[in-house]
Formats: structure tokens, C-alpha cells, sequence
């Protein structure tokens, strides 16, 4: 069975990558011989969509379940449309997940463990992006439509509106300390990037 597992290496030794649409490599393995091949994530740096583009990536490359540290709802209605079940593995090896895998200790996931947009897949989320906007209902939007609210561009690009009819979905959909551990963990990679982005566009405004 070939299984596709998020990794932030090209081989089976490498720590496994508790985020799914922004990870660096995708590392497929066949579970009976170990045989693998390591992908580049083509789609870590896209603005928006990661989740959706790395998830089809991975379907097309014949993968039969995804093994991952956490997973978006945009990401995962494209597996569920593929019929690719998703299972929850953190700290560890791609090796580690494999042996996981193959004695029965991971569990499907059947609902999203990472907030929508938590890997820059779409429009809601607790955001910092690029340019400055001020949320007109709760919060802070700041660029990419990442706050809860309409932004308000200040001196940069103005935040667009969050997708409409989209719930933001509970940060543990299921109930389990290892999602709530890797949803944690994604939303703080998230705002720590976003973070950097917002102090790399500020520099830029004010050297300019």
C-alpha cells in the first residue's frame, strides 16, 4: 500500500512535518518494501490554495491514505472526495510513521483537526498578513482576508472578506489531545509566518 507522509526531509529518517499544505516534502512509501519517493511540496509558498493544489498533488501520485501532523477542511474535502483516508501522527520519523501506520495504532480522521486558511488555504482564520487592515466586526484583519472581519487596508493591500458561508470549525474536531496538539502547533506556525511577513512588509514602508 503506498502511503503519503508529511515530512520536513527527502528520506525515511526524517522528522515527519505536523502541517500538511505547507510542508516541505511529501515522502511516499510503500508499507510492504519501505521503497519511497520524496516530493517537493510545489505548492509551500503559493498565497492561497496550499492546501487544496498539495492535496491533489498527493492524489495523483497514487497515494492510498496521507499520514500527517493536521489537515484544513479544504485539503481534506479533496481527499474525501478521492476516497483517501487521513490518519493523525506527530513526533516522529517517517519510518516511525510507517511502523505506526502498519500496526493499526493511527486512527482516521474524519473531520478537519486545522482551522480554514490555517495553512494560507482560504479566506478565515486568526491572521496577521500583509497590509494593516482593521476589522470592521471582531478582530484584527490583517491582509489576505486572514482576520475575522472585513479588513480595511492601511498602507498596504486591504484584506479581503472571508469566504461567505464558510463556519469557522472548532480547533479540535475530534476528541484527542494528539489534534489539539497538532492544530496548536499549525496555527502557531501559521502566526509566527505571518508575523515575519508583517515585519518584512513594515520594513519595506518604512525604508521606502
Amino acid at each position: 500500500m503506498k502511503i503519503a507522509i508529511t515530512s520536513n526531509g527527502a528520506n525515511l529518517d526524517a522528522p515527519t512535518s505536523s502541517v500538511f499544505g505547507r510542508c516541505p516534502m511529501y515522502v511516499l512509501v510503500e508499507t510492504e518494501t519501505l521503497q519511497f519517493e520524496a516530493i517537493e511540496n510545489p505548492a509551500i509558498a503559493a498565497p492561497s490554495g496550499a492546501g487544496i493544489q498539495a492535496a491533489q498533488l498527493v492524489v495523483e501520485r497514487g497515494a492510498q491514505a496521507v499520514v500527517t501532523g493536521s489537515v484544513g477542511p479544504n485539503a481534506l474535502q479533496v481527499f474525501q472526495s478521492a476516497g483517501v483516508p487521513i490518519y493523525l501522527f506527530n513526533d516522529g520519523t517517517v519510518r516511525d510513521a510507517v511502523e505506526a501506520f502498519k500496526a493499526g495504532r493511527l486512527q482516521p480522521l474524519a473531520a478537519a483537526s486545522a482551522l480554514a486558511g490555517a495553512g494560507t488555504d482560504a479566506g478565515q482564520g486568526m491572521g496577521m498578513g500583509r497590509g494593516m487592515g482593521r476589522g470592521r466586526g471582531m478582530g484584527r484583519g490583517m491582509g489576505r482576508g486572514r482576520g475575522m472581519g472585513q479588513g480595511m487596508g492601511m498602507g498596504g493591500r486591504a484584506a479581503a472578506p472571508p469566504t461567505p458561508g464558510m463556519p469557522l470549525p472548532s480547533p479540535v474536531s475530534a476528541n484527542s489531545r494528539e489534534e489539539e496538539i497538532a492544530t496548536l502547533r499549525e496555527m502557531t506556525s501559521e502566526l509566527q509566518r505571518q508575523l515575519d511577513e508583517a515585519k518584512r512588509r513594515l520594513d519595506e514602508l518604512t525604508a521606502g
